[in-house]
């Protein structure tokens, strides 16, 4: 969908003023290894200035949702400050509200949130405070823009009991999500949790139809299903693997294709939506950022993500003694460049970069700083990172191995406790 900005909500404002969207964001992202270990995959810095969760708030945000929640677990507090300083916008005099749910052993049984499903649970009674006719279920950790007002009116007009936001993938890259098979009106009649195998799309032997994660209820719907989940003891109280394969043998789930949702610039040649959970992936979603006609347009006012901007002076390069070479590449406020070659590279926030530096394909968190002469490519580097004079990195994989975490696509991220162990 390529947004029209005088009438994008004409039809479905009257649906998203009678919605809440409910975001899951408290999974650790283990996958990420150590870029994970102080803070929760929605938390993870993406894109220069941004963090992971920004995307679905600014989806929820540019759809006219105005009342959302945000259930917390794995190491929060990176996150919850996040919220606290960049979504502090919404105002109860006009219905609006952010709600941040930690789990707080809200049952009787004192439990953590047990899965997706027993996160919206534990939260009935706040979420009934708001009284919404609508819940919209979001992942907190991918990478996409959508009007889920679209989605919302494909759920009320198909009469639906839930609606599965779904994307077409590869089938290689499908068996970390929930698989589907739907009938010609768009019926789910098979859903299969992260299949070793998964089953092949009709007339499309190499694709599959995955969850995004994304699922719409009426509120009254969700919380009956909800209750009898939670009195079933075999259960895993969760969405994929519970609370969805029940909805499709038991009443009418619908699959609704991101496609017919996505929010497009024009610029683009297809829909966009990342899974940013492994180090590969995630290295290479900033990287492509970089191109010059990106898969992802972030330069699209229409639909901007928001997200905590800091005070940060403009980005400064210094040509002393030589010259600044920096090449189809994004400097955020606050950096320095000395004497450098920076090419196909991402530097976030305040990255201070040494002189007679090279950074190739690097991603560079907020304020780190290189030291000279510096050699780093097919790198991330974790927020404050202080890089060592002369360090090499990108040119000997089983040196890179011995000191760094390497993926296995060749990427090596450092952290400042593997630098710490260099100098020890």
């Amino acid at each position: 969908m390529v947004l029209d900005p005088t009438g994008r909500h004409e039809t479905t404002a009257h649906l998203v003023r009678d919605a809440m969207a409910f975001v899951l964001a408290g999974g650790r992202g283990s996958r990420l290894m150590e870029l994970t270990d102080r803070r929760a995959k929605p938390a993870v810095y993406f894109g220069g200035k941004s963090r992971i969760i920004d995307f679905a708030l600014s989806n929820a945000v540019n759809s006219g949702i105005r009342r959302i929640g945000i259930a917390t677990q794995y190491k929060a507090h990176s996150l919850i400050r996040h919220m606290q300083r960049g979504w502090n916008f919404f105002r109860a005099e006009r219905r609006e509200m952010l709600d941040i749910l930690p789990a707080s052993q809200r049952t009787d049984d004192g439990q953590w949130y047990l899965g997706t499903a027993d996160a919206v649970y534990q939260n009935i009674d706040i979420i009934e405070s708001y009284s919404p006719e609508y819940i919209i279920i979001l992942a907190g950790d991918h990478i996409y823009r959508q009007d889920y007002g679209i989605m919302l009116k494909h759920h009320v007009e198909s009469g639906a009991d839930v609606t599965v936001g779904c994307i077409e993938l590869d089938r290689s890259d499908a068996s970390g999500f929930g698989v589907m098979h739907i009938d010609e009106n768009d019926r789910i009649s098979a859903f299969f949790e992260k299949p070793a195998d998964p089953p092949a799309m009709l007339g499309k032997p190499d694709r599959a139809l995955a969850s995004m994660g994304i699922y719409v209820f009426a509120t009254k719907t969700l919380f009956d299903v909800l209750r009898r989940d939670a009195e079933d003891p075999t259960s895993d109280h969760d969405f994929g693997k519970s609370v969805i394969p029940y909805m499709v043998e038991n009443a009418k789930a619908i699959a609704h294709q991101f496609s017919q949702s996505c929010v497009m610039s024009g610029s683009e040649r297809e829909p966009y939506w990342r899974d940013v959970g492994t180090l590969d992936s995630f290295w290479q979603a900033n990287i492509d950022l970089m191109d010059p006609v990106p898969e992802l347009d972030l330069n699209d006012a229409a639909w901007p993500i928001w997200t905590y901007s800091e005070l940060t002076p403009p980005a400064k390069f210094i040509g002393a003694p030589g010259p600044v070479n920096v090449d189809q590449s994004m400097v955020s406020g606050g950096c320095v460049v000395r004497d450098a070659d920076i090419l196909n590279s991402l530097l976030f926030s305040g990255v201070q970069v040494g002189s007679k530096t090279r950074l190739e394909r690097a991603v560079a968190l907020p304020y780190c700083q290189i030291g000279d002469g510096a050699r780093l490519s097919n790198v991330i580097l974790d927020r404050g990172v202080v890089v060592p004079v002369g360090l090499i990195v990108g040119e000997d994989a089983e040196s890179d191995a011995a000191r760094f975490r390497r993926s296995e696509g060749g990427v090596t991220l450092i952290t400042q406790p593997m630098i710490d162990a260099l100098e020890a």
